[in-house]
């Protein structure tokens, strides 16, 4: 009698904890929250190089690990200074989505407001630097209203803050905010997407001037000087352009701004970032609509780039191929192709087009039209950042090598050779 009683118990209480969990999401998210962010990463230096190598159409691509990260840990932003020619895994800073940095071969976590929240894929995205102070680029959530802000990592202030967003906690994707930023002349640029995973009432807000949601973002160095010496408390921050819908790699060539950008099932784009230009999402993408497995309804998007004088992109990847970082190619490569050249990252793709490549872009003179693309697969990996300088200007070893993050794997080196 008294093990059918505690059965019952036992039973009861899975089928009520079931029920509260399905009926309560959002509060299981918070609690899972708690814990990642008090979750330490592990970061080790490997004593042996797993060697690999990929075949591209006129060269070898050889990469190796060489730093381990525990596997649900994402970058955010990677450092190593630039006159340290001689890469030292203790010479790098590697900043974490959830909110700590690793530095001279020490963890630490980082000084952030009680609303910083991993939920909703959110995180740390990028880290702003100017004259030795650090800001990051963060996803807030405070009494259910999400949000992106930016926090000084000196002393934990926040100097800008979004309005909150208009659609409902399960529908945001924070994968969407913007995960890299540089700089150019006398600003500083950086990308705020869409928080979303398919087409919803976040989507607007990239088309709607009053929102900062769905643009390139510009600040002027000379006001976050302002802000650094205390003359003003919060920092003024212009739109470049809009009509982004998730924009991840930022960079510059030639004093031209280029862009990568997620469309949503199809359609990721590279981008020549124009000042007040339009780029058309949620108008226009050579992408579709998620089916309704995955959230959306499946309709196409018209393609029609022409209404309303939207920006067409220089490049479409039909299917997607998850694009994320953007930099100019290493000096292996420029030296190889005698052309102008950038270099992309992507993580997952999907079945029909594989994504966890190296992508060459080659552009002509003027750098509006792209000439020739080439992706390289590495051997299933989900890559996600270049190691950079702080101005997020790509780190070239010595020996010409340059270093990247991915998810679940860690810091890989990676070597162009055997050109033929």
């Amino acid at each position: 009698m008294k093990k059918i009683l505690l059965l019952t118990i036992w039973l009861t209480t899975i089928v009520y904890s079931s029920i509260w969990t399905y009926e309560h999401p959002e509060k299981i998210e918070k609690i899972k929250d708690i814990f990642k962010k008090n979750k330490q990463p592990t970061i080790n230096i490997l004593r042996k190089e797993n060697k690999t190598i990929a075949i591209a159409n006129s060269f070898t691509v050889n990469f190796s690990n060489i730093l381990e990260i525990n596997k649900k840990m994402k970058t955010a932003f990677l450092v190593h200074p630039k006159t340290i020619k001689e890469f030292n895994p203790s010479n790098l800073t590697i900043y974490t989505q959830s909110g700590y940095v690793w530095n001279n071969s020490k963890v630490t976590k980082i000084n952030l407001p009680s609303y910083f929240t991993l939920q909703r894929n959110g995180g740390v995205k990028t880290i702003i630097s100017l004259d030795q102070n650090y800001f990051a680029l963060m996803s807030g959530n405070k009494n259910d209203c999400y949000f992106a802000s930016i926090i000084s990592l000196k002393n934990g202030k926040e100097i800008f803050r979004t309005k909150c967003l208009p659609e409902k906690g399960k529908n945001n994707d924070f994968n969407g905010i913007g995960s890299s930023n540089i700089h150019l002349n006398d600003s500083i640029f950086f990308s705020l997407g869409t928080p979303e995973k398919h087409i919803s009432k976040n989507s607007p807000l990239a088309q709607n001037n009053d929102s900062m949601f769905g643009k390139i973002l510009e600040i002027k160095k000379e006001d976050l000087r302002n802000v650094i010496n205390n003359k003003t408390n919060t920092l003024k921050i212009t739109p470049f352009s809009k009509g982004h819908r998730v924009p991840q790699g930022l960079t510059h060539l030639n004093n031209k701004i280029f862009s990568t950008e997620h469309g949503p099932k199809g359609g990721d784009e590279l981008n020549l970032i124009v000042k007040g230009k339009n780029y058309g999402w949620p108008t226009v993408s050579y992408g579709t609509n998620y089916l309704k497995n995955n959230g959306g309804d499946g309709k196409a998007i018209p393609v029609n780039h022409e209404i309303k004088n939207f920006e067409e992109p220089l490049f479409s990847f039909i299917p997607s191929v998850g694009i994320s970082a953007l930099n100019n190619c290493p000096t292996a490569l420029k030296n190889y192709y005698k052309k102008n050249c950038l270099l992309g990252l992507s993580l997952y793709g999907n079945n029909l087009r594989k994504g966890n490549s190296l992508i060459v872009f080659l552009l002509d003179d003027n750098l509006n039209r792209v000439i020739a693309v080439e992706k390289i697969l590495l051997n299933g990996l989900v890559l996600r950042h270049f190691v950079t300088d702080e101005k997020n200007i790509l780190y070239e070893d010595n020996k010409g090598q340059i270093y990247i993050s991915t998810d679940k794997n860690g810091i890989y080196k990676i070597k162009f050779s055997d050109f033929r």
